[in-house]
């Protein structure tokens, strides 16, 4: 399938592959808001729901490297490829190895989830030879009508890393071997992270309040 790169063929066709369901919605609404053209037409959980959809091929695929599904990262390239399918990878861990992986099995980018959607989004219209977007769109969902501006704290290197790690799903200890630290550092950047966000009003105490908070303020990506 060729890419719509002519005037007036409409947007591009973009499906996304990504188990987290929290991540698929706010890719949604962000995409909506702040990318006209892409057309997000398959958000898919698991690699079947993706291949059999009627939307599938699509222009370009956005593939999560770490399903829980036994499909290796370069069938799941490889497929998208032979289907017509460009493809970028997100990942939350960022190494040489699995970036090898997925540029050797055809992948056109490698694109760490710590990244703000927009930059993202640019990758993906360099990989289809668009020009970039500039714009100061807000990195994820708008906020509900009535809605107060949200306040959005600062977080350190470190605390925006554990935080973006842990959303993605990993666990504490996980995240501390990703970010090759203490355990008790981890948690400690979490701590600091939820007192942030009480502090301007938007409590996250619980984990899924810490992960939609990610999605809100663009760290879940």
């Amino acid at each position: 399938m060729g890419v719509p790169d002519a005037p007036g063929r409409g947007p591009v066709r973009l499906a996304v592959l990504d188990d987290h369901e929290v991540l698929l919605d706010s890719l949604t609404s962000w995409i909506g808001a702040n990318a006209p053209d892409f057309n997000l037409v398959l958000c898919a959980s698991t690699w079947p729901e993706l291949v059999h959809s009627a939307h599938f091929p699509t222009d370009i695929v956005f593939l999560d490297f770490q399903l829980k599904e036994p499909v290796s990262i370069e069938a799941r390239v490889r497929t998208c490829r032979a289907a017509g399918a460009k493809v970028v990878v997100l990942s939350a861990h960022d190494s040489d190895e699995i970036r090898d992986r997925a540029l050797a099995a055809g992948a056109e980018a490698f694109v760490s989830k710590v990244l703000p959607l927009g930059e993202v989004m640019n990758v993906a219209r360099g990989v289809l030879g668009m020009a970039r977007s500039e714009g100061g769109a807000p990195s994820w969902r708008p906020l509900p009508a009535g809605a107060e501006e949200a306040v959005k704290p600062k977080l350190s290197t470190g605390e925006a890393q554990a935080l973006s790690l842990y959303a993605s799903g990993l666990s504490a200890v996980e995240v501390a071997d990703r970010m090759d630290v203490q355990y008790e550092t981890v948690k400690t950047f979490l701590r600091r992270v939820r007192e942030k966000y009480a502090r301007v009003g938007r409590p996250a105490s619980r984990k899924a309040e810490l992960i939609r908070r990610a999605a809100e303020d663009g760290y879940l990506i």
